[in-house]
């Protein structure tokens, strides 16, 4: 990613992505993601099992960005709505809360995050893509979104706690679908 040289979304190298969504039943995903061996924290069980969680019955095809918060030209980092201000200014628009268990089947050679150092609390861990996705409500309390991960060889698909004034490190990624 390129933030050390200032440059920023769309004039640095990002990884771009086209997925299918949909056509699955929430059971269906889950039923997937299961066969998959891949792990879920309580935040993801509590999103995927809410009902404000919607899946498409027909398939549909995304663009998809990741890129850092330093590539959105948060340098010092940024909180949750600078973020997704900046992005939707540079023509980003917010992924459906779908995509997460979407992405996670399809990006099964994510590369494993850096385990070395006990997690910080309250960041996000190293390795990891947050998907930027509407919140379903302002309640702190509630997962605001899904996360990938690959951890001692495991892929995890996470919900995570994320109030307003949290401010995202310069090198987070975050994945938004493009116009």
């Amino acid at each position: 990613m390129c933030h050390e040289n200032e440059q920023t979304y769309p004039n640095c190298p990002v990884v771009h992505r086209t997925l299918e969504v949909g056509g699955l039943t929430k059971s269906q995903l889950i039923q997937k993601l299961q066969q998959h061996a891949i792990l879920m924290n309580k935040y993801g069980e509590m999103l995927l099992a809410d009902g404000r969680f919607m899946t498409s019955d027909t398939k549909y095809s995304l663009k998809t960005v990741e890129l850092t918060v330093g590539d959105l030209g948060f340098s010092d980092g940024a909180t949750t709505p600078q973020i997704f201000k900046r992005a939707g200014e540079l023509g980003l628009e917010m992924c459906p809360l779908e995509l997460g268990p979407h992405l996670r089947l399809k990006y099964l050679d994510q590369p494993e995050g850096y385990s070395g150092n006990p997690l910080q609390r309250h960041q996000a861990p190293s390795g990891s893509i947050t998907i930027a996705s509407e919140i379903l409500t302002d309640d702190d309390e509630f997962p605001k979104g899904f996360y990938l991960r690959r951890m001692n060889g495991v892929l995890w698909l996470r919900g995570y706690i994320a109030d307003h004034l949290h401010v995202w490190n310069s090198d987070d990624h975050f994945i938004f679908c493009k116009r």
